[in-house]
């Protein structure tokens, strides 16, 4: 297992050492579906954390922040819009929750700290941002940025955006499932892979069965 250090950059405490969502969002409904979009840098990278996660029926690479005229790759990358790169995940509440999708989003996919960077990858487009569907879905992404910043497990503010979903827009075809489909592109195997391992490591009870 990684050690603390390499927990993340900024994480202070082992991920799986994240304290659970004070408030959260329950159902009593199996088989119905709710929706998370999240962002956290580059959408591969994120996109293949989410996708190993058990209640996890699809996640879908695309934008959100901005406008239809420019949600497409290419002048998301200059910066100079409003979208961030995002997943949206669908999933079955009865088996993962919003709450624990959260716990997950600041443990292992990316790191809450950085203002609108990750890593290498610099631009407001690769921002940290809980983009919400509804107040209830607000609510519990503002409480778990509170409880987080309360216990100081992170050395450094959480700098995670809190906005209203408006529109999602899918990415180009061949964004979608890119870590899986490309395991040896350097980029994928210097950043994608890792968070996948730390993932496997420190929550290996709430991946999908083989």
């Amino acid at each position: 297992m990684p050690t603390r250090a390499e927990a993340s950059c900024s994480l202070i405490i082992a991920p799986n050492e994240l304290p659970d969502p004070q408030i959260d969002i329950t159902t009593s409904s199996p088989g119905s579906e709710q929706v998370a979009v999240l962002a956290g840098g580059c959408f591969w990278c994120v996109e293949a954390v989410f996708k190993a996660l058990d209640g996890v029926s699809t996640v879908t690479s695309g934008y959100a922040g901005g406008t239809a005229e420019t949600a497409d790759y290419r002048t998301v990358c200059s910066g100079q819009t409003d979208h961030a790169e995002v997943i949206e995940i669908r999933f079955d509440p009865s088996r993962t929750s919003f709450g624990q999708l959260l716990k997950i989003h600041f443990g292992v996919a990316h790191d809450p700290t950085h203002v609108d960077r990750q890593g290498n990858d610099v631009g407001r487009q690769y921002r940290s941002a809980i983009f919400y569907a509804d107040e209830e879905q607000r609510n519990v992404a503002e409480a778990y940025v509170d409880q987080l910043e309360t216990a100081g497990i992170f050395d450094a503010p959480i700098a995670t955006t809190l906005e209203p979903l408006e529109v999602f827009y899918e990415a180009e075809d061949y964004h979608q499932d890119y870590a899986e489909l490309n395991p040896a592109q350097p980029y994928i195997a210097a950043t994608a892979t890792p968070k996948v391992e730390k993932l496997k490591a420190y929550f290996g009870d709430r991946l999908k069965s083989e």
